[in-house]
């Protein structure tokens, strides 16, 4: 029997920990350095057909109803005048009972959670070292040596695994911008709309059928070292209530009162994707590379992350990485477009940008090009 360690108990670590859970041949653990899973947010996440297919392999189909939103379309709107511009028809990617959903992130995570035993979760616990014997042995924060086949690195954008591993730092990029995320009290719709302005964009799609909305809006920002590693500055209110009302200003929304839970956060990116040549070690999630989160796959390519290394695993393959480089490449480069073409202030160019959506939106080749090749795995 295989031993695993599956470094950080996230949407990837998790999911892998559910793919294991089917194969008698595999023992694992799962070490997680916060005390304690909040199931209790309501923020939401977006999942493509690329990751629903995966998750109902292991009964995500099952959920109740109630609990997801199935958006068919993603709405364009421009911020100065509050008018679609288009939309995108995301149900054609739909496969059956393969379909475009949204839902809060705790819900996903219960849902991961209820089919791993506790007994498999050492909270409180981080990695602190690796030695490469006939095993991996590895050190744990808790003075424990444990040995294993492989070790998984699942454990987010700000991974300190991976710089351990590796022998040297690698931390993340400050993408320039902030998010900004809550729950609307009021709002109507069952698709996904994007409201694109100067130098900032927000995104409204439900995440259940109880008429439960999640608000993110990605605002660039350029922040000094300093106010970057300061945890109170972006738990000031004065700053929060900045942010809302320079959205509501430059928009035709109303935060003031309408938007609760409220959190705001720098936006962290992976400045390369590092491949660090360990044998029988593999990095998953934002572990291995984290997007700007401007096409909404960060969740989704989570779960195929983790898809990909119980493959080789299984099968004994080393095919993780070359497959990965391609697909990570492919996502990065749409994220960053997205970003770009969403914050446009130039009159002209977004002029130019909403003539051009008008277009691609309708053209077949192109839809299956940038959406189609994402979606379907």
């Amino acid at each position: 029997m295989k031993k695993i360690a599956i470094i950080g108990a996230g949407i990837s670590g998790l999911y892998l920990a559910n793919l294991l859970e089917t194969d008698p041949n595999f023992d694992y653990k799962i070490y997680e350095k916060r005390s304690i899973l909040h199931l209790d947010e309501s923020y939401g996440i977006q999942l493509s057909v690329n990751s629903i297919k995966l998750l109902n392999t292991i009964g995500f189909k099952n959920l109740p109803a109630h609990e997801v939103s199935y958006p068919n379309k993603v709405n364009f709107i421009d911020v100065k005048n509050n008018k679609k511009i288009c939309d995108i028809d995301i149900a054609r990617f739909n496969e059956e009972s393969n379909r475009y959903t949204t839902l809060k992130r705790s819900t996903l995570i219960k849902f991961l959670l209820d089919k791993v035993p506790d007994s498999k979760i050492n909270y409180n616990v981080e990695l602190k070292g690796v030695e490469h014997r006939e095993k991996l042995n590895v050190n744990f924060s808790n003075n424990l040596d444990e040995n294993f086949d492989y070790i998984v690195v699942s454990d987010g954008v700000f991974s300190n695994t991976k710089s351990i591993i590796a022998g040297k730092d690698i931390s993340p990029k400050f993408f320039k911008s902030v998010a900004l995320r809550g729950n609307l009290k009021t709002y109507s719709g069952s698709n996904i709309s994007i409201f694109m302005g100067p130098n900032f964009h927000y995104v409204i799609y439900p995440i259940n059928q109880n008429k439960e909305y999640n608000f993110v809006s990605i605002i660039n920002q350029n922040l000094s070292q300093d106010l970057l590693t300061d945890k109170k500055y972006f738990e000031n209110n004065d700053i929060l209530q900045s942010l809302i009302s320079n959205i509501s200003e430059n928009a035709f929304i109303d935060l003031k009162d309408n938007l609760e839970n409220i959190k705001v956060f720098p936006i962290f990116v992976s400045k390369k994707l590092e491949i660090i040549n360990k044998k029988n070690i593999f990095f998953v999630g934002d572990a291995l590379f984290s997007f700007p989160p401007s096409f909404a796959q960060g969740a989704s390519q989570s779960i195929e992350t983790s898809n990909d290394v119980f493959k080789d695993i299984k099968n004994g393959t080393d095919k993780y990485y070359k497959k990965r480089i391609i697909k990570i490449e492919s996502v990065n480069r749409r994220s960053k477009l997205n970003h770009l073409a969403f914050h446009l202030k130039n009159p002209l160019f977004t002029f130019l940008r909403n003539i051009s959506l008008k277009y691609l939106t309708n053209n077949e080749k192109f839809l299956e090009s940038y959406l189609g090749k994402i979606y379907r795995n």
